[in-house]
């Protein structure tokens, strides 16, 4: 059996573990195991007046919902075996407890072994975030990467973005355009950001 469709099969049984019992929604227990997922934040408004259907030992809550999930918690990121990141309110909220919501469909596998990974950068804002494969904008130009692999050229990709000292052994007169075209080549190659250097000086 292929990866791919062990991947499909296993997309598919988390799917079938949300069961839906007299209005109440269940979560079968280590459903959310090995998942990536981006939520929401949504305003705390709401969940008001519900209960929640499950607490972690940390403090966050959680919401099932025919639809999707409620997350309230004051950290995101990797959490135990999962990568679950809240993309924040344009109007940043000033408590730490965040609330977040995602759909169902919207929790994907995740391997530390599989190439589930690509890179996105917004130049305008100088941020740069990873994306998991089976987000439905992919348009399978970006390489994709292991985690671990991904981790790595993030962490490149920042430097190039927000810092200046490695820019001193190139001569350009745009500095944003000499970020870019080696942030686009971190992103849609396989080269090493010493190839891409030597290749551009």
């Amino acid at each position: 059996m292929t990866i791919g469709i062990t991947n499909r099969i296993n997309e598919l049984l988390f799917l079938f573990s949300v069961l839906i019992m007299d209005k109440k929604y269940f979560v079968k227990a280590n459903a959310f195991k090995n998942t990536f997922c981006i939520f929401k934040e949504v305003p705390l408004s709401e969940i008001e007046g519900k209960a929640f259907d499950y607490r972690s030992k940390s403090g966050s809550s959680y919401y099932y919902t025919p639809l999707g999930m409620y997350r309230l918690s004051n950290h995101w990121g990797r959490l135990a075996n999962s990568k679950w990141r809240l993309e924040p309110l344009p109007d940043q909220t000033i408590s730490k407890f965040k609330l977040g919501f995602a759909l169902w469909e919207h929790f994907y596998p995740d391997n530390a072994t599989e190439n589930c990974y690509y890179i996105e950068a917004d130049f305008n804002s100088n941020t740069v975030n990873y994306q998991h494969k089976n987000n439905p904008n992919f348009d399978n130009k970006a390489v994709l990467r292991t985690s671990f692999e991904t981790t790595k050229r993030i962490k490149q990709i920042r430097n190039i973005l927000n810092l200046t000292s490695w820019a001193k052994y190139f001569d350009c007169d745009d500095l944003n355009l000499l970020r870019q075209e080696i942030t686009n080549q971190l992103i849609y190659t396989n080269k090493t950001l010493e190839e891409i250097k030597r290749q551009i000086g």
